[in-house]
């Protein structure tokens, strides 16, 4: 019976957090140790007690960042058993990652015009390439976002996987990759976004022009039309933040 690799007691190398803790805080400290790649992959990570001692936090605040850190792939939480270095992480995203969580919401904007160029390319491909059954699946996403009514959750999940539909349709696996990570690093924003008002439907009705550009096989006009999605999403995007710093 195989057993997975304990971690070596790296606790007493953490630096306690100085300032009141926030979850990206601990999640970028801890990030540090598992970048340098001493872990291997499948290695168990000391209990959150003892990450919340050694970095001078409350157990809530550890959780939070396991969590985020899971979502992120980086480490893989089992219940009942702990969380584990995961299998295969690519080297990319540490980096990037760790980028975004050093940076946090002053450089989101950044982050947001690489991913407005990434996402007219994507669907100037979906445009090209889609087939029948391509655009089915589009129209599925969108319905699901329809659907969801006021539940904020469903509707950014149906939205997220709109777009990685389409980059996924686009058949460019480097492109629908990077799409992937810098959606998980402004999922957090994006979810905050969802709050301003106008931003269920404006998103429906921008979304239903990306998608009838893609099934009429108009690249041009699916690139246009996710440009302007973009731009009204950072648009809120932007509203959101200074809500946030208010």
């Amino acid at each position: 019976m195989s057993t997975q690799p304990e971690a070596p007691d790296f606790t007493s190398l953490l630096r306690p957090v100085v300032r009141e803790s926030s979850v990206s805080e601990v999640a970028k400290r801890l990030l540090d140790h598992l970048s340098e790649g001493n872990l291997k992959p499948g290695t168990r990570l000391p209990a959150e007690r003892q990450l919340a001692d050694a970095l001078g936090v409350a157990r809530s605040s550890v959780r939070g960042a396991l969590s985020a850190l899971d979502v992120l792939g980086i480490i893989e939480i089992r219940p009942g058993s702990g969380s584990y270095v995961r299998e295969g992480t690519s080297e990319f995203l540490p980096r990037a990652i760790n980028w975004g969580l050093m940076l946090g919401q002053r450089r989101t904007q950044d982050l947001v015009e690489v991913r407005t160029f990434m996402e007219g390319m994507s669907a100037r491909l979906a445009a090209d390439r889609a087939s029948e059954e391509d655009v089915e699946r589009l129209e599925a996403h969108l319905e699901r976002m329809r659907e969801a009514g006021t539940d904020v959750k469903a509707f950014i999940d149906a939205d997220i996987a709109f777009h990685l539909e389409t980059a996924h349709i686009a058949r460019n696996t480097v492109l629908s990759d990077i799409l992937h990570s810098i959606r998980a690093l402004l999922q957090v924003w994006m979810e905050r976004a969802g709050d301003i008002e106008g931003t269920v439907s404006g998103t429906l009705h921008e979304h239903g022009a990306v998608l009838d550009a893609i099934r009429a096989g108009d690249p041009e006009g699916a690139d246009a039309a996710m440009a302007e999605h973009m731009r009204l999403a950072s648009d809120r995007l932007r509203l959101s933040l200074r809500e946030g710093d208010a």
